[in-house]
């Protein structure tokens, strides 16, 4: 991290540094400092360090939107992706580009380059989450809730060993959804339900090929109820987007979603894991800048 901070520095940009200690410590320190005036943040890590910061940007953030009378008022989120996994940036950076990964981001902040992005708020029964990359119910949440709980020392491999103990145990179940308000609950059973602010997810897999970070909608993205031999074998289709092709697979571009669960569901959120009780989705349009 150092080099790169010091490489920013040199490029005439003032930086304040704060280290995490400890899950959560993102949210609260980034909260304390835009109540203090501070309105760009960079990301130092993975997704998952973004989805910290942005949830200590928001709800006072959303309570000043209306309010907003300058460019100078606008909340800017820069990112050095030095985490296990940076999904979000692969929508703005060309992976075969010598400038991929941090030297573009990188780029992007010394170049003061910046483009607005769409905020996706969960409600829950709890409260709300905001989230800027993905959400999703269903297969990728267990696997990730199970390699969260049992294979996390694993690293990488525990995540393939995640995938193939839900392979043995392939749950295919409804989540009941309403699209927009429009037509009855739809609780046709599943393998997954994403809903997409960007394309990628797990670093490399193109789960929402549609998904665009600023033109304030929702991409949902649903997977029928596919056997593991046909999940195995479409399972490539899932790194290059073609996967939505597939006759049990369908999309949507939506406003808002709601959900008629009967309880608490694994969720898988920007590459974190919770358990919670959801009630609707919707969408900040233009909520926040991105220097990608």
């Amino acid at each position: 991290m150092g080099p790169a901070l010091a490489r920013l520095r040199s490029a005439g940009i003032p930086i304040e540094t704060v280290e995490t200690s400890a899950p959560g410590q993102a949210t609260t320190i980034a909260r304390d400092a835009y109540r203090r005036g501070v309105r760009k943040f960079i990301a130092v890590g993975g997704d998952g360090t973004s989805y910290e910061i942005v949830n200590g940007l928001f709800p006072q953030r959303r309570s000043q939107l209306s309010a907003l009378s300058s460019q100078e008022d606008i909340t800017t989120l820069g990112f050095l992706p030095l985490g296990t996994g940076n999904s979000f940036l692969r929508d703005f950076s060309d992976p075969k580009a010598k400038d991929r990964g941090l030297e573009h981001a990188m780029r992007a902040i010394e170049a003061r380059r910046s483009r607005p992005c769409d905020v996706l708020r969960l409600t829950h029964k709890g409260g709300e989450l905001y989230y800027i990359n993905i959400l999703s119910v269903g297969f990728a949440a267990d696997v990730a809730m199970l390699r969260h709980r049992r294979f996390q020392k694993l690293g990488h491999a525990g995540y393939l060993v995640a995938v193939f103990a839900r392979l043995v145990r392939l749950l295919r179940r409804p989540f009941p959804v309403r699209v927009d308000g429009q037509g009855e609950v739809d609780s046709r059973p599943c393998l997954f339900l994403t809903f997409n602010n960007s394309k990628y997810t797990g670093g490399t897999m193109k789960i929402a090929p549609d998904a665009a970070t600023d033109d304030g909608l929702i991409e949902f993205v649903r997977w029928g109820p596919i056997g593991r031999l046909g999940l195995i074998w479409n399972l490539p289709t899932l790194y290059t987007g073609t996967h939505t092709k597939h006759p049990l697979a369908e999309r949507h571009a939506a406003r808002n979603i709601e959900f008629q669960l009967d309880a608490s569901v694994d969720i898988m959120i920007d590459g974190e894991v919770d358990t919670l009780h959801c009630e609707r989705i919707d969408v900040l349009p233009a909520a926040l800048r991105v220097m990608v």
